[in-house]
Protein backbone atom coordinates (compact mmCIF):
# COMPACT_ATOMS: atom_id res chain seq x y z
CA UNK A 1 0.00 0.00 0.00
CA UNK A 2 1.19 3.54 -0.55
CA UNK A 3 2.43 5.53 1.55
CA UNK A 4 -0.57 7.81 2.73
CA UNK A 5 0.60 11.48 3.82
CA UNK A 6 -0.56 15.05 4.60
CA UNK A 7 1.41 17.58 3.48
CA UNK A 8 0.80 21.35 5.10
CA UNK A 9 2.75 23.29 2.77
CA UNK A 10 3.61 23.31 -1.20
CA UNK A 11 7.11 24.04 -0.06
CA UNK A 12 7.37 20.25 1.85
CA UNK A 13 5.22 18.77 -1.19
CA UNK A 14 7.92 20.00 -3.78
CA UNK A 15 10.61 18.96 -1.25
CA UNK A 16 8.81 15.43 -0.83
CA UNK A 17 8.14 15.11 -4.64
CA UNK A 18 11.88 15.36 -5.22
CA UNK A 19 13.48 12.79 -2.79
CA UNK A 20 10.71 10.35 -3.29
CA UNK A 21 10.01 10.76 -6.69
CA UNK A 22 7.68 12.38 -9.48
CA UNK A 23 4.18 11.20 -8.43
CA UNK A 24 2.70 11.00 -5.01
CA UNK A 25 -0.69 10.26 -3.40
CA UNK A 26 -2.64 13.33 -1.56
CA UNK A 27 -5.78 12.60 0.12
CA UNK A 28 -8.33 15.50 0.11
CA UNK A 29 -10.90 15.98 1.98
CA UNK A 30 -13.77 14.09 0.56
CA UNK A 31 -10.73 11.02 0.65
CA UNK A 32 -10.29 11.12 -2.66
CA UNK A 33 -6.41 10.19 -3.71
CA UNK A 34 -5.69 12.13 -6.56
CA UNK A 35 -2.00 11.42 -8.05
CA UNK A 36 -0.81 14.55 -9.14
CA UNK A 37 2.94 14.54 -11.24
CA UNK A 38 4.97 17.07 -9.72
CA UNK A 39 8.19 18.53 -11.87
CA UNK A 40 10.75 21.17 -10.93
CA UNK A 41 9.13 23.66 -13.66
CA UNK A 42 5.83 25.38 -13.04
CA UNK A 43 3.95 26.35 -16.09
CA UNK A 44 4.75 26.50 -19.97
CA UNK A 45 8.19 27.68 -21.34
CA UNK A 46 7.27 31.54 -22.87
CA UNK A 47 8.82 30.40 -25.87
CA UNK A 48 6.86 27.76 -26.61
CA UNK A 49 3.80 29.69 -25.62
CA UNK A 50 4.67 32.43 -28.12
CA UNK A 51 6.30 29.48 -30.62
CA UNK A 52 2.27 28.04 -30.54
CA UNK A 53 -0.03 31.03 -30.83
CA UNK A 54 2.57 31.95 -33.40
CA UNK A 55 1.70 28.61 -35.39
CA UNK A 56 -1.87 29.17 -35.12
CA UNK A 57 -1.53 32.85 -36.17
CA UNK A 58 -0.10 31.50 -39.32
CA UNK A 59 -2.51 28.92 -39.93
CA UNK A 60 -5.38 31.47 -39.33
CA UNK A 61 -3.85 33.97 -41.27
CA UNK A 62 -2.97 32.13 -44.03
CA UNK A 63 -6.52 30.08 -44.51
CA UNK A 64 -8.03 34.03 -44.03
CA UNK A 65 -5.76 35.10 -47.29
CA UNK A 66 -6.89 31.99 -49.02
CA UNK A 67 -10.30 32.54 -48.56
CA UNK A 68 -10.33 36.47 -50.06
CA UNK A 69 -8.01 35.43 -52.71
CA UNK A 70 -9.88 32.61 -53.91
CA UNK A 71 -13.64 33.19 -53.00
CA UNK A 72 -15.74 34.84 -55.64
CA UNK A 73 -16.97 38.63 -54.98
CA UNK A 74 -20.62 37.71 -54.64
CA UNK A 75 -19.99 34.54 -52.05
CA UNK A 76 -18.40 36.88 -49.80
CA UNK A 77 -21.15 39.65 -50.11
CA UNK A 78 -23.94 37.13 -49.58
CA UNK A 79 -22.36 36.08 -45.77
CA UNK A 80 -22.05 39.24 -45.07
CA UNK A 81 -18.44 40.69 -45.93
CA UNK A 82 -18.06 43.67 -47.90
CA UNK A 83 -15.33 45.58 -47.29
CA UNK A 84 -11.84 43.86 -48.15
CA UNK A 85 -9.12 44.82 -49.98
CA UNK A 86 -9.00 44.81 -54.08
CA UNK A 87 -8.10 41.52 -55.53
CA UNK A 88 -4.95 42.96 -57.01
CA UNK A 89 -3.32 42.75 -53.75
CA UNK A 90 -3.41 38.94 -53.93
CA UNK A 91 -1.13 38.61 -56.13
CA UNK A 92 0.62 41.97 -55.65
CA UNK A 93 1.91 41.37 -52.17
CA UNK A 94 3.62 38.42 -52.10
CA UNK A 95 4.83 39.51 -55.64
CA UNK A 96 6.52 42.51 -53.41
CA UNK A 97 7.45 39.91 -51.15
CA UNK A 98 9.71 37.68 -53.13
CA UNK A 99 11.10 40.50 -54.84
CA UNK A 100 12.27 42.19 -52.38
CA UNK A 101 13.83 38.90 -50.70
CA UNK A 102 15.41 38.75 -53.75
CA UNK A 103 16.37 42.27 -53.87
CA UNK A 104 18.08 41.44 -50.21
CA UNK A 105 19.97 38.56 -50.97
CA UNK A 106 21.12 39.97 -54.56
CA UNK A 107 22.52 43.04 -52.18
CA UNK A 108 24.09 41.23 -49.92
CA UNK A 109 26.12 39.26 -52.36
CA UNK A 110 26.44 42.39 -53.95
CA UNK A 111 28.43 44.03 -50.54
CA UNK A 112 30.35 40.69 -50.38
CA UNK A 113 31.92 41.06 -53.53
CA UNK A 114 32.77 45.31 -52.73
CA UNK A 115 34.03 44.61 -49.22
CA UNK A 116 36.32 41.35 -50.74
CA UNK A 117 39.64 42.59 -51.13
CA UNK A 118 40.54 41.37 -55.54
CA UNK A 119 42.42 38.00 -55.81
CA UNK A 120 46.19 39.12 -56.85
CA UNK A 121 46.07 41.49 -53.60
CA UNK A 122 48.39 40.79 -50.79
CA UNK A 123 45.33 41.50 -48.07
CA UNK A 124 43.83 38.11 -49.09
CA UNK A 125 47.17 36.47 -48.15
CA UNK A 126 48.29 38.70 -45.44
CA UNK A 127 46.84 40.86 -43.01
CA UNK A 128 47.23 42.36 -39.46
CA UNK A 129 45.65 39.22 -37.98
CA UNK A 130 48.26 36.85 -39.73
CA UNK A 131 50.72 35.16 -37.55
CA UNK A 132 54.05 33.29 -38.79
CA UNK A 133 54.76 29.78 -37.53
CA UNK A 134 57.13 29.48 -34.25
CA UNK A 135 59.89 27.14 -34.94
CA UNK A 136 61.10 25.61 -32.16
CA UNK A 137 64.45 23.96 -31.50
CA UNK A 138 65.39 20.77 -33.61
CA UNK A 139 67.59 18.74 -31.42
CA UNK A 140 64.89 18.30 -28.93
CA UNK A 141 63.85 14.86 -29.05
CA UNK A 142 60.11 14.07 -30.84
CA UNK A 143 58.40 13.42 -27.10
CA UNK A 144 59.97 16.43 -25.82
CA UNK A 145 59.21 19.32 -27.72
CA UNK A 146 56.02 21.25 -26.82
CA UNK A 147 52.56 21.56 -29.09
CA UNK A 148 53.39 23.97 -32.10
CA UNK A 149 50.95 27.31 -31.60
CA UNK A 150 48.49 27.82 -33.96
CA UNK A 151 49.74 29.70 -37.07
CA UNK A 152 49.26 30.73 -41.14
CA UNK A 153 50.50 28.45 -43.54
CA UNK A 154 52.76 30.08 -45.70
CA UNK A 155 51.67 30.66 -49.31
CA UNK A 156 54.85 28.63 -50.61
CA UNK A 157 54.14 25.37 -48.13
CA UNK A 158 49.97 25.07 -49.44
CA UNK A 159 51.33 25.16 -53.28
CA UNK A 160 54.36 22.93 -53.12
CA UNK A 161 51.73 20.07 -50.63
CA UNK A 162 49.45 20.87 -54.04
CA UNK A 163 51.60 21.17 -57.07
CA UNK A 164 54.22 18.66 -56.06
CA UNK A 165 53.23 16.19 -58.26
CA UNK A 166 53.19 18.43 -61.27
CA UNK A 167 56.80 19.98 -61.13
Amino acid sequence: MEDQRSFNSPRRTLSYSRNRGATFSVFEADNKASSVGVSGEHGPNPSEVYGFVGAISTVVATVIFMVWAYVPDPWLHSIGIFYYPSKYWALALPTYAMVTIVTMFLFYIGLNFMSTPPPTSLNSIYDENSKDPVCFNPALEEDDRPIEPYSDIGIDQINELMFKEWK
